[in-house]
């Protein structure tokens, strides 16, 4: 039983492996003022809903773009699942090319995307994930990871609009029937949605011409699927992507996930919360 955890700007996303069925999944919000138990007793939670046992999951991989969960996360894993977990990227090797001028500074879920992606929908790719921010990756004919471009998201964008424009209501994202709005709800709602696919169709045009022709584009995000009803170049939808990736690195590395299960009978797990850690330790 592989446990898959995705660490996002606003959420946590869990993905329970049996073998390579993806038994179930789950989302908590990213919180650093949690403690281990609290974020521990959620996770544990979810096992017990699908009548799982904490201590049947036998390995934890984790991909990360906020350090100062990590310290909380890994050790509410360590007592609650009696696992020590692997982070993609820091105790084993993503598995992508990187072409990156620094390679360190690529978030570990845009790789681990790439791995996924490359695996799934072939190559060359463009990869748009639609979430916090908005990332475009570009994977090369030869499933080199070239580097990509980062974007607002659509929810950060119309946060920023509502906070520093005084008479700007906060409103729902959806795209109204006519262009032209006729209340300022509509007008904001008009401007967002077709503002926001007009940026996606020029980027993905403009990174489809640096690879020299046409590559498949494959959304991804909390966003993914709505933008994709829009942005007639998004080819795919995989909401999993993430997760996926995280799999195959486990797949592709059993020997580093070997000796991490935690004897939970003879041994005494204390956490504290004091500490930090170290992403490239």
């Amino acid at each position: 039983m592989l446990l898959a955890i995705d660490v996002g700007n606003t959420n946590m996303v869990f993905g329970l492996y049996d073998g390579d069925k993806l038994r179930g999944s789950f989302r908590i919000s990213t919180n650093s003022e949690r403690t281990s138990d609290e974020l521990g007793m959620l996770i544990a939670q979810y096992y017990h809903f699908h009548d799982i046992a904490c201590a049947d999951t036998t390995a934890v991989v984790i991909a990360s773009v906020v350090p100062p969960v990590m310290y909380t996360l890994i050790n509410a894993i360590r007592k609650y699942l009696f696992v020590q977990p692997v982070i993609a990227g820091r105790d084993v090797d993503i598995g992508i090319k990187n072409c990156y001028a620094n390679p360190r500074e690529v978030g570990a879920d845009r790789l681990v995307n790439a791995v996924s992606a490359v695996r799934k929908y072939g190559k060359p790719l463009i990869i748009v994930d639609i979430g916090t921010a908005t990332t475009f990756d570009a994977i090369d004919e030869n499933g080199a990871y070239q580097g990509g471009a980062i974007f607002p998201g659509l929810k950060v964008a119309m946060e920023a609009l509502f906070l520093k424009a005084s008479k700007l209501p906060r409103v729902d994202i959806e795209r109204p029937e006519n262009a032209i709005g006729k209340t300022t709800v509509q007008s904001m709602q008009s401007g967002a949605v077709r503002g926001y696919v007009g940026a996606l169709t020029g980027i993905i045009t403009d990174i489809q011409k640096e690879l020299g022709g046409k590559a498949r584009v494959v959304a991804t995000g909390g966003m993914g699927r709505m933008m994709a009803e829009y942005c007639d170049l998004i080819d795919d939808v995989d909401p999993n992507l993430t997760l996926e990736g995280l799999r195959l690195i486990y797949e592709n590395n059993r020997e580093a996930f070997e000796n991490r299960k935690l004897d939970m009978n003879n041994s005494v797990i204390e956490v504290t919360e004091e500490g930090t850690w170290q992403e490239n330790k």
